[in-house]
């Protein structure tokens, strides 16, 4: 499909902080499809599916995060925030912002690892229509791989904590690849990810209100083997907060996708076209 355009502006999320989004559309899409970034990721980490899928009819809508990218205030250090709020303040923005731009189209949802864990957390969740999650599951770190559990270990008691000292934010780049992260974000990551039960035992306490039991779209989650986080065990566990929405995992190897490695990320990394191809056709199609 010709006369894709990219369009950057910022919208304000709920409580009306600045967020920076990128539309992805062709003249005249035929679905709308909203990208919610995992952990640390840049809305142009995406920038390679959203062009796919936009050349498929989708008006794709990706999105930075509060303190992140291009949604980093000047002094991060500064920032007053704390991890959810990414579910209760800014999926709900994006998600306008896409009806906004897309009128008249159901709201179609990819989320990259943590986008998948805040859905329950949008004061309607129901506004959206269909999830794909790749790569989502919980961050327990007792049941990532083995191989995974000394970095990220040395991530929440040493190097995180350090950055905090110095910076008041962790700081990207070295050992953490990502975005430059708010210290909310990192506390109540680090708090959950240390606990077998991630936050679903904050769900009746210190996490109300949320709207977990309200999501009833279809979830099909994609896992792939060499993902050393979201492994089959955490993803049903993620998809155990969601109990009255139709749920489903398909387990995908890298040699399954004809490539070397997927890991945590490489879901969206050239060379991953027909697994985009597949979200797509899942998303747009209420009978597959």
């Amino acid at each position: 499909m010709t006369g894709i355009v990219a369009r950057d502006f910022d919208h304000p999320a709920l409580d009306g902080f600045p967020l920076s989004m990128r539309l992805t559309a062709p003249a005249e899409p035929t679905s709308a499809v909203l990208i919610s970034s995992g952990t640390g990721f840049p809305k142009g980490f995406y920038n390679r599916i959203a062009r796919r899928l936009a050349e498929r009819g989708a008006a794709v809508l990706t999105y930075d995060y509060r303190g992140i990218a291009g949604s980093r205030p000047a002094d991060l250090a500064a920032l007053r925030m704390d991890y959810p709020d990414w579910g209760r303040l800014d999926i709900p923005a994006a998600a306008r912002a896409l009806s906004e731009a897309a009128p008249g189209l159901p709201v179609l949802h990819l989320a990259h690892s943590v986008g998948g864990h805040f859905v329950g957390f949008m004061p309607d969740p129901t506004v959206i229509a269909r999830h794909a999650f790749v790569s989502v599951g919980t961050g327990y770190w007792g049941r990532h791989h083995r191989s995974y559990n000394p970095l990220e270990l040395f991530f929440w008691h040493g190097y995180g904590p350090w950055s905090l000292a110095r910076y008041g934010y962790v700081k990207g780049g070295g050992l953490w690849a990502g975005t430059d992260l708010p210290r909310g974000v990192f506390e109540t990551w680090k708090r959950w990810c240390l606990k077998s039960e991630y936050f679903s035992n904050e769900l009746e306490g210190p996490l109300r209100p949320h709207a977990f039991d309200q999501v009833v779209a279809p979830i099909r989650s994609w896992i792939f083997t060499d993902d050393p986080i979201a492994t089959p065990r955490t993803a049903e566990d993620l998809l155990g907060v969601y109990p009255n929405a139709p749920g489903e995992i398909t387990v995908r190897s890298p040699s399954d996708q004809g490539v070397r490695r997927i890991g945590h990320e490489g879901a969206f990394r050239a060379g991953m076209e027909p697994l985009w191809d597949e979200i797509h056709d899942w998303l747009v199609a209420p009978d597959r």
